[in-house]
């Protein structure tokens, strides 16, 4: 199963199009600013569910700001992060995954990537996919294993 992470995409939606021509992925994660642009994402690819939640600049949306959810066997917690100070560091962040027993902790906000493994949990920031270097994750999973990579678009 393939799986691609996208945050902080600002309205900019042909990267990520490119992104999904190109890596062909059986899930998509959109962890939030802009909501609409994964709204965008369902509209134009509607065979490939798209999971999201909602970001800072998301204002006055039902779209939840985190959720958990099972994906190809494994736990997720996704949350765009600002809720949790990751700007100044992701231990909240780490500590609410695992005290969810998730697998997978995503989140986005800060513009930069970041890959971590904490107590057998993933810790990623894909970066962002709008503004800068125009980075996304790609994680798959794999009889019970998961291998990430960061690319850019």
């Amino acid at each position: 199963m393939k799986i691609l992470i996208f945050s902080d995409s600002h309205g900019n939606l042909p990267p990520m199009e490119t992104a999904v021509l190109e890596e062909k992925p059986d899930h998509i994660i959109h962890l939030g600013d802009m909501e609409r642009d994964a709204d965008d994402l369902r509209r134009f690819f509607p065979k490939i569910p798209v999971a999201s939640i909602a970001g800072n600049c998301d204002y006055f949306t039902a779209c939840e700001r985190n959720r958990v959810f099972t994906l190809g066997g494994k736990k997720f917690f996704i949350t765009h992060g600002h809720f949790y100070g990751v700007k100044l560091g992701v231990d909240k962040l780490i500590n609410t995954a695992l005290v969810a027993g998730a697998d997978v902790a995503l989140f986005g906000h800060t513009h930069l990537p970041y890959y971590s493994e904490v107590q057998g949990m993933l810790v990623i920031n894909p970066g962002t996919v709008g503004m800068g270097y125009r980075t996304y994750g790609v994680l798959t999973i794999e009889a019970g294993r998961m291998s990430y990579q960061r690319r850019e678009v």
